[in-house]
């Protein structure tokens, strides 16, 4: 908790005024029933009708100032919890966004989503607690038990009873609340991990017809947050009514011994309402603390989880934007792996292993290869998702581990093998590859991309709105929409992962065609596991279980690949072949 409480620190200003109010407030609060013992002691005790009027205005005074702290402090610890919620978001946020792939893998994303949001929530509902009941009560309860002992020093001893005896009542049951306050972050994690499936796959759980499987996965995860819970409420439940059964006994005791002294004469009423209401005060701070032991294992187990993604350190460094002014575009005009070895996480086998070729400007490399091969790897690794565990990528003969990936990725245009489009406009889409780009180059790049016939043809053109995902496309046009989002970046390597998968045989050979001459001064890195998609490339690439099984044009590895030649065989006749 207090290592990510450093973010309070630009608000330690809200935070000294918080402190301040709070004094007053409780110096107010204190006060009143000293005021209040004087008026029956003396005022009506006396009959001095004047002293008891001006005591009361006093009384209204101190009131009102002690209101008035009290709604300043309030303002103040509102807007302090608040600005600092805001500020732990955004630090969540940019860190995560530094995150290659393998820290996503690493905590998952329902994980970072629970703590950028309902785990920030809990803390600042702490913070704004703390900076009030946290202060308040400890000055409240030990200015309360100095005045009592003022008031009347025999009724204060009936507190080295109540309070130890409260605190132990608390501390028990807090011991065995507080451990499954972290375990109930572990169930809220996996329920959203279960509905976060089940709604992105949605359309997959109706194909299979398994609503009632998802439910019953659902049901279970919800059962056990349910019961986890219910362990936890039963027995903060209980806080409440031992508490109030401790106080309202102390109270009855109170009364009884005070009603003694009140007729030996050693006490007056006044001084009896007094100790009374300071004793209610004492009794109020220390329930107003284990409220917020309530808050505080959650708020804590919220701490140590956001912690935790804080303290990740990204495995590629060099993430974050460059300020400006930016270094010089980076164009390369070459692109080559040497001896590239890679492996995921936890792999025992490497999904890459000794990769090796070279790619010129204007050059288009195609790769291909059974299920699991690699070819999504091999491209994953050019924009450094991944950085590699032997060998090197070069580009412009530079290993790109020295160059910085915002700078790196924005020679790139990738368009990955599912489509990925923003809930806005089509041209919002468009722009995410360039912000810059005009409707003019626009409109072109929807035109290479075979998607402009589509797009003029909707309601509003290409100020269609999209809904998150691009539902409201087929799948055929959320890809011809990405490939114009890279077309329109003008990159110097394109990287196409099986972005063609969704087209039919028509618009393919026309996309490929008119690709052909738009990415004439580019590099063309195109993974596909169709054989007519990459027949004209100026080099293929065959790889078989993360290994170069061969290399060479398509008529050098008809004549010499046996691997390429099955994978020919499945897809074309032998016509096809021949011609």
């Amino acid at each position: 908790m207090l290592k990510i409480l450093r973010y309070l620190a630009p608000y330690r200003g809200y935070v000294a005024l918080v402190l301040i109010l709070t004094f007053f407030q409780a110096l107010s609060t204190l006060y009143l029933p000293q005021l209040m013992s004087n008026i029956v002691d003396i005022g009506i005790v006396q009959g001095n009708v004047h002293y008891i009027v001006r005591l009361g205005l006093i009384m209204l005074g101190v009131t009102f100032f002690g209101g008035l702290s009290a709604i300043g402090g309030s303002l103040f610890a509102a807007k302090s919890s608040a600005g600092y919620a805001q500020l732990l978001r955004s630090k969540i946020f940019s860190h995560v966004e530094s995150f290659g792939l393998r820290e996503f893998d690493m905590l998952g994303t329902s994980s970072l989503i629970v703590s950028t949001n309902n785990d920030v929530m809990q803390v600042q509902q702490m913070v704004q607690m703390m900076l009030r009941m946290m202060i308040i009560a400890p000055l409240t309860s030990i200015g309360g038990v100095i005045m009592a002992i003022r008031t009347n020093a025999h009724l204060a001893l009936s507190m080295i009873v109540v309070v130890p005896l409260l605190g132990v009542t608390v501390w028990l049951i807090l011991g065995r609340g507080i451990p499954l306050f972290r375990v109930i972050q572990t169930k809220v994690d996996r329920l959203n991990r279960v509905v976060r499936e089940n709604l992105v796959g949605v359309r997959v759980v109706r194909a299979f017809h398994r609503e009632s499987h998802e439910r019953q996965r659902f049901y279970d995860a919800n059962d056990e947050l349910t019961q986890i819970s219910v362990r936890v409420f039963q027995m903060m439940a209980l806080m409440m009514p031992l508490v109030m059964l401790i106080m309202n006994w102390a109270t009855v005791a109170i009364f009884w011994w005070g009603s003694i002294r009140l007729n030996q004469g050693q006490l007056q009423v006044g001084s009896l309402m007094a100790f009374i209401q300071y004793f209610s005060q004492i009794m109020f701070s220390v329930m107003m603390v284990s409220m917020m032991s309530f808050m505080l294992p959650r708020a804590q187990a919220s701490a140590v989880r956001i912690a935790e993604v804080l303290d990740v350190t990204p495995a590629i460094a060099d993430m974050m934007p460059i300020p400006q002014p930016q270094a010089a575009p980076f164009h390369p005009r070459s692109l080559r792996f040497e001896n590239v070895t890679f492996y995921y996480p936890g792999a025992e086998e490497p999904a890459l292993a000794d990769m090796s070729f070279e790619a010129q400007i204007g050059e288009t490399v195609a790769v291909i290869g059974g299920t699991g091969a690699g070819k999504t790897t091999l491209l994953n690794l050019i924009p450094r998702f991944y950085d590699v565990h032997a060998g090197a990528v070069y580009a412009n003969g530079q290993n790109i581990r020295d160059i910085p990936v915002p700078i790196l990725r924005q020679s790139l245009g990738m368009v990955s093998q599912r489509p990925a489009l923003f809930s806005g406009t089509i041209i919002d889409n468009i722009r995410y590859g360039n912000p810059d780009a005009t409707l003019d180059q626009i409109q072109e790049a929807l035109e290479v991309a075979q998607a402009w016939e589509f797009v003029r043809e909707l309601p509003q053109g290409a100020n269609t709105f999209l809904e998150q995902g691009g539902v409201n496309l087929s799948g055929g046009q959320r890809q011809r929409l990405s490939i114009a989002r890279a077309l329109v970046r003008h990159p110097a390597i394109y990287l196409f992962d099986d972005t063609f998968s969704a087209l039919d045989y028509k618009t393919d050979a026309s996309l490929r065609r008119a690709l052909r001459q738009h990415t004439a001064n580019a590099i063309s890195i195109i993974v596909a596991q169709r054989v007519a998609t990459i027949m004209d490339a100026d080099q293929i690439l065959v790889l078989d279980e993360g290994r170069l099984a061969e290399a060479g044009t398509h008529s050098q590895l008809m004549a010499r690949s046996s691997v390429y030649k099955e994978i020919v065989a499945s897809q074309l006749s032998p016509e096809e072949i021949a011609q």
